[in-house]
């Protein structure tokens, strides 16, 4: 017993090294002109490699920070076509783990200022190149835990067991220690490639010993862009469904009962039909930029990830609104088609009055 005390305390004290990844992604606009602002002197473009399972046409601008040496911890600057920016951090460590997560929320805080501070001076370099600038919409974080194994020194079995707890309690952003049920809960989702690889990946955060993690980076960099669209949307559509609900949309003009007199109107539900043509388009994109086929490791991990982050019930939320503005569209077609042809029926009714007032008026005399 006095040994196992021992070996425990020896790893809660040992010295780990490695880096903490701190993704940011802002939703500052709609569509941004990336061609345009690589043309342009004002940012300095940079180049950017991804996987072979990125699809290529949705490759984002990188460019270098308009003030870099304020940010040097910042190693990635994307601006994507959609609207958003992403920005990577790297924090490279060595201490204990209890000390990292007694560390870590106020790391995290920190380069939340930091990221605001920098995507701020992103915006107001490249605002004349986004349509409908707007700093900023939506923001997305997510942090990654980054540890070298040291096989020679602890296993995979020991690491999990004796600072399991710990791990566990840094995903959530603790310093207290966790119940065993949700500290079992996080662990439980463990995967890894190799023998001495571990990846445990919980909703905000994910702890990663391995010392090949450069192409994990993209995956969760890319389901933070991801999520970050997701509740845009959602919030938007929320935003125009309470309009609608609280009578606040547009109402229909008188001309727009008339034959060809929608021609000069206004949709009532103003900008909801090019919305949800958007969200379609960029969900539809947003699926469809990533495909992991042949590779069932990372295919398992992506999979894990969007779990973690509830991206399929995101996905599901927007659906659904997005069908509710398709059956309120179907319905105020209907009412103009209806009130349209009552509105003809009556003309008809009056004409045929008219006749035969007229006729009437004829035979007296």
């Amino acid at each position: 017993m006095s040994q196992k005390i021992e070996s425990t305390t020896v790893i809660n004290d040992h010295i780990f090294s490695g880096n903490l990844f701190i993704f940011h992604a802002f939703d500052i606009g709609d569509d941004i002109n990336l061609e345009k602002i690589e043309k342009s002197s004002k940012v300095t473009p940079l180049s950017v490699s991804l996987p072979k399972y990125f699809k290529k046409y949705h490759t984002p601008l990188a460019i270098q920070l308009p003030k870099p040496e304020m940010s040097p911890a910042c190693i990635s600057c994307k601006v994507h076509s959609f609207g958003a920016v992403s920005l990577t951090y790297k924090i490279p460590f060595n201490d204990t783990l209890d000390n990292i997560k007694r560390n870590l929320e106020r790391l995290d805080f920190q380069y939340q200022e930091r990221s605001l501070a920098d995507v701020r001076s992103v915006f107001d370099t490249i605002q004349g190149y986004i349509a409908q600038p707007k700093f900023f919409q939506t923001k997305s974080s997510y942090v990654v835990i980054q540890v070298n194994p040291e096989p020679e020194n602890i296993t995979i079995t020991e690491l999990k067991n004796t600072c399991g707890g710990i791990i566990a309690s840094a995903l959530r952003f603790e310093t207290k220690v966790l119940s065993e049920y949700q500290k079992n809960e996080i662990l439980d989702s463990a995967t890894g490639y190799f023998r001495g690889d571990l990846i445990i990946i919980d909703s905000d955060a994910a702890f990663v010993y391995d010392e090949e993690y450069e192409d994990h980076l993209d995956i969760f960099e890319f389901a933070n862009i991801q999520l970050l669209e997701l509740r845009y949307f959602d919030r938007v559509l929320d935003q125009n469904l309470n309009l609608i609900y609280e009578g606040k949309a547009l109402k229909l003009p008188i001309r727009a009962f008339i034959p060809i007199g929608d021609l000069f109107v206004r949709d009532p539900l103003p900008g909801l039909g090019k919305l949800k043509a958007d969200i379609s388009v960029i969900v539809e994109r947003l699926e469809d930029s990533i495909k992991i086929a042949g590779q069932p490791y990372l295919s398992e991990l992506y999979t894990l990830l969007q779990e973690r982050l509830d991206i399929k019930n995101w996905y599901a939320s927007i659906d659904r609104k997005l069908a509710i503005i398709r059956d309120i569209q179907v319905v105020y077609q209907h009412k103009t088609e209806v009130i349209r042809e009552n509105i003809l029926s009556l003309l008809i009714v009056i004409l045929i009055f008219i006749e035969l007032m007229v006729g009437i008026l004829s035979y007296l005399k």
